[in-house]
């Protein structure tokens, strides 16, 4: 059956441990340094406000919250970074981290850096594709023994699956750019001393992880419905 074929898990499972691995590092380290109070004793909305000033976006970036926990995120379409209860009122290094990380996302979205306009430009086709993928992908699969010109059905599902996948690559060079101007802009600041930039360093190096298993579990998973058309065509 189509639900229950072994080779999908054989194929998924490397990228869900992957996943896996990725989360419980991303909390253990965030837990972590979220409970290491930086010298200055500074929270993570005071710290936006220093680095909006010291980066040149006065007025260009508002900052408020948001609830949830590791919710923080910078919106392009209202040019707002939100910040989670523990970052923006925490005095943590791990707050501190996180707002700059965030404020690198500000800082490519005034700069036109390429890959933020395109990740931009492709989200409402990311969203049709991963919403028409698996039904136009499954249908072919249906119809694949019993109608000439489903193999293409199924072909087309995975070009609306494939955006899907290159949204998660190209999100990978975004991240990273926003984590080196994150640690740039702490280092010229001055906010965290040596001993708590490596701490903020090793809080965004555990959330690149996520980004990363995020990619290969989108391409894995991409290549097992790539087999499954490759098969369903041989019949």
């Amino acid at each position: 059956m189509f639900f229950f074929d072994p080779l999908y898990f054989v194929i998924a499972l490397p990228g869900l441990l992957l996943t896996l691995w990725a989360q419980w590092r991303v909390n253990s380290t965030y837990n972590k340094f979220t409970q290491v109070r930086n010298a200055r004793g500074m929270t993570g909305v005071e710290a936006a406000d220093i680095l909006i000033r010291q980066a040149g976006l006065q007025g260009a970036v508002d900052v408020q919250g948001t609830p949830g926990k590791l919710s923080d995120h910078y919106d392009p379409g209202k040019r707002t970074l939100f910040l989670s209860p523990e970052v923006a009122r925490g005095a943590s290094v791990a707050a501190v981290g996180i707002t700059a990380h965030e404020l690198g996302h500000a800082m490519q979205h005034a700069q036109n850096f390429g890959p933020l306009n395109f990740r931009m430009a492709i989200v409402p086709i990311v969203n049709l594709g991963s919403s028409l993928g698996y039904i136009v992908f499954f249908l072919g699969f249906c119809l694949a023994t019993q109608a000439q010109g489903s193999s293409l059905l199924m072909w087309l599902g995975i070009l609306l699956l494939s955006g899907t996948a290159l949204f998660s690559l190209v999100t990978l060079p975004v991240e990273f750019d926003a984590s080196n101007r994150a640690m740039k802009m702490l280092e010229q600041s001055g906010l965290l001393v040596p001993q708590e930039l490596q701490g903020a360093r090793s809080v965004l190096s555990a959330a690149a992880w996520t980004y990363v298993a995020a990619a290969a579990s989108t391409l894995l998973n991409l290549l097992y419905y790539v087999m499954l058309a490759n098969r369903a065509s041989r019949r």
